[in-house]
């Protein structure tokens, strides 16, 4: 997708926000690759959103761990928050609202496969996230961030691991080597469903389905928690 307006129109529609002043969306979609080719200044690109977006997420996600967990350790707290914010989940989250194919990139970053690349599409969320503070306010940064990263706060939680559980009880017990092999992906971009398989040598042990991999595969170990311990 080419035209910037067009981009620009097409994150509004997804996120379901309209930007008062458009060249922030547009800022924070323009990776450094573009401005560069474009000689632009260098503050043109979305670096300095991203730095925003990512002290207000950081914010944002410590108030509601805070206030939602409030038997927690600090040190959970800090490690809940980390997978939160970590690039591959910020990375899923940017897949949900298809931002890879909005980023305004330069040729050769394109060639690459920067659109793909984890790096590249979680700083840009960031970037939206930051754009969006500086938009419309806290309320609406928040609201973004409880939309797409918030929503699914628990299977993030070391309370709800069962991956680690699976790996635990296929190790104590010598089961072999485990794997997860995405089946089915359904939906469209922003609102994706993803079905997964656990294997263990092979075999399937459990089935799981998520709005993203991380959760299809959590899903999908439970179920084989729950097989194994049944044996």
């Amino acid at each position: 997708m080419n035209d910037i307006q067009q981009c620009v129109a097409c994150l509004e529609e997804v996120i379901g926000y309209k930007y008062k002043d458009r060249k922030l969306a547009i800022e924070a979609l323009t990776h450094s690759s573009y401005a560069n080719e474009r000689k632009l200044n260098k503050i043109a690109c979305n670096e300095r959103l991203e730095y925003l977006g990512d002290a207000v997420l950081e914010l944002v996600s410590s108030d509601y761990i805070f206030r939602n967990y409030p038997d927690m350790p600090e040190g959970k707290m800090s490690r809940l928050r980390a997978d939160l914010v970590c690039e591959s989940s910020l990375s899923e989250s940017a897949a949900r609202i298809g931002l890879g194919k909005l980023i305004l990139l330069g040729v050769g970053e394109e060639h690459c496969g920067g659109r793909n690349k984890p790096s590249v599409t979680s700083d840009a969320f960031e970037a939206v996230i930051g754009s969006l503070y500086l938009d419309g306010g806290m309320e609406a940064a928040r609201k973004f961030i409880d939309k797409y990263v918030l929503d699914d706060v628990e299977n993030h939680s070391e309370a709800s691991d069962p991956k680690s559980a699976l790996q635990e009880l296929v190790q104590a017990n010598k089961l072999g080597v485990i794997t997860y092999k995405v089946t089915d992906e359904t939906g469209p971009e922003h609102a994706r469903e993803y079905t997964v398989d656990v294997l263990i040598n092979d075999k399937v042990y459990g089935t799981g389905k998520g709005r993203n991999k991380k959760t299809a595969e959590k899903k999908a170990a439970k179920v084989a928690v729950g097989r194994l311990r049944c044996i």
